[in-house]
């Protein structure tokens, strides 16, 4: 399983719930389905679009 950025314990569970097992599963997933999930805040987003982005990946539009 990939490691997740720092987002906070709600956030991680968030996207554990959802299915997701790590950064690179993110890679293409809009930003506005990830906005939907229960502990999903605009810091945590913007931490993954950081992370995603320092591995030349990105969330949909």
């Amino acid at each position: 399983m990939d490691e997740w950025p720092k987002i906070g314990q709600p956030a991680t569970r968030a996207l554990t719930n959802a299915g997701y097992g790590g950064l690179a599963e993110l890679d293409g997933v809009s930003e506005r389905e990830l906005k939907k999930l229960h502990g999903m805040g605009p810091k945590a987003l913007g931490i993954l679009k950081e992370a995603l982005a320092a591995q030349g990946k990105s969330l949909a539009p």
